[in-house]
């Protein structure tokens, strides 16, 4: 069942000192979402739930730096893939390293505080790339090095030729 939302008028009728996340907002968070927000936007501070806020907002900035980190173990896998495997080299390779890293640096700009993480981001990356890379490839997990074997300028810049062409820019 949808939960109408209430307008600001018809909240301070009601007045409770604390607004629980129950069921219905269980149930529905975008809904649960914009209540919330249309509360801090009247100056209805006292009828927000500022401990459950916070926590969806650290969600939120977990959400974009795992998909940071997607995205470079998704550059990582495919340029082990590149390198170990040349017979195999696709478009498909190519279009995956060059999406990703449009999606990294996007990422980036639009999170600049990723900037002073992105070493970690790489090192947690090429753990699960290398062992994505070692499944898709069947190739000896020993053929992919400990350590990540890419500095920050090969992820993003290194161009990936195929018939003379590359995607890259």
């Amino acid at each position: 069942m949808a939960t109408q939302l209430k307008s600001p008028d018809d909240l301070a009728d009601d007045a409770p000192t604390s607004v629980q996340r129950g069921p219905e907002q269980d149930a529905d968070l975008a809904g649960w979402a914009f209540h919330q927000a249309m509360l801090l936007r009247s100056g209805q501070l006292h009828l927000a739930d500022a401990a459950l806020i916070a926590e969806e907002l650290e969600d939120v900035g977990h959400e974009q730096y795992d998909k940071f980190e997607s995205a470079l173990r998704l550059i990582l896998a495919h340029m082990l893939k590149w390198d170990h495997q040349p017979e195999r080299r696709s478009r498909s390779w190519q279009l995956t390293i060059a999406n990703n890293r449009d999606r990294a640096r996007h990422l980036l700009e639009a999170n600049p505080s990723f900037k002073s993480r992105r070493d970690d981001a790489v090192q947690n990356a090429y753990r699960s790339g290398r062992r994505e890379a070692y499944a898709q490839t069947k190739l000896p997990l020993a053929t992919f090095p400990d350590e990540c074997p890419y500095g920050w300028a090969d992820l993003m810049n290194r161009r990936h030729m195929l018939d003379g062409e590359t995607l890259d820019p």
